[in-house]
């Protein structure tokens, strides 16, 4: 046996060959009050190779111009201020809690000053335009548990695909599932993965820890998280959240899930 001193880097061919390539993360993050708008809106996850059905995820805080999109189904949620949707050439008010659902093909833009609004945009085929805009607010979804999930997290069902029959709106193609959790303190939604579904969280309100690893049997990785903290992760990933123990504390998830192409 040869000794090689420490800090040395061993190279051959076949090492050289297998190094080649660029490798995709696991998972992304951002902090939203960091990122810069540019024309009106936060650019967060858009355009990174690791993106599959995942078209856009962004944060508008101006204007969106007109535009209909054929291959990309539209998802906005109100966070903040309140403003106006055109859609198909009607004007509707919306306000703080509002989401609404824009299937591909519709033409719609948003106006407002002093808003914010997260703007997720997702891979799909041309589809049926729905005559009138699909929008609620989440004053209208009940808070409940989910079987399978432990019982200190509450969530609200928003946006389901258009076989659902849990969810506020059922209307979408690629998402799965929108909806937002809340944690007690000290509550958590159990570490998993999505075999085949890319998933994105946005804490909006308390702090905790964000769990982002590699799949079932790989390390799971821990990071604090705080308001404004956005993750996406791939499928097979390792996703979750531990909520403050901090007594009468309690953290708030927007969370969205897409399927991936068979």
């Amino acid at each position: 046996m040869k000794w090689k001193p420490a800090g040395w880097i061993v190279c051959s061919p076949l090492a050289g060959a297998f190094a080649a390539g660029p490798v995709d993360p696991t998972w992304l993050r951002k902090h939203v009050p960091d990122v810069r708008a540019e024309n009106g809106y936060k650019r967060l996850f858009e355009g990174e190779r690791v993106l599959r059905s995942v078209a856009r995820y962004g944060e508008l805080v101006g204007d969106l111009a007109e535009a209909a999109l054929p291959n990309e189904e539209r998802i906005y949620v109100v966070v903040e201020g309140q403003g106006e949707v055109v859609y198909l050439g009607a004007r509707r008010a919306v306000r703080s809690g509002d989401f609404f659902y824009c299937a591909p093909g519709a033409k719609h833009g948003l106006k407002g000053a002093g808003w914010r609004v997260i703007v997720m945009g997702f891979q799909a085929n041309a589809a049926t335009v729905p005559s009138e805009l699909p929008l609620a607010n989440l004053a209208e979804v009940r808070k409940q548990t989910v079987a399978g999930h432990p019982p200190t997290v509450l969530y609200q069902l928003m946006i389901g695909d258009t076989k659902s029959t849990r969810d506020r709106l059922s209307v979408a193609q690629t998402v799965t599932s929108l909806y937002i959790m809340e944690f007690e303190a000290g509550g958590t939604n159990a570490p998993h993965h999505h075999e085949d579904e890319e998933e994105i969280y946005y804490l909006l309100d308390g702090k905790g820890e964000m769990v982002a690893g590699s799949g079932a049997d790989g390390v799971m990785g821990q990071y604090a998280a705080r308001p404004g903290d956005a993750y996406f992760f791939r499928k097979n990933c390792t996703v979750g959240f531990y909520a403050d123990t901090a007594s009468g504390s309690k953290a708030r998830i927007l969370a969205v899930r897409s399927r991936l192409a068979r």
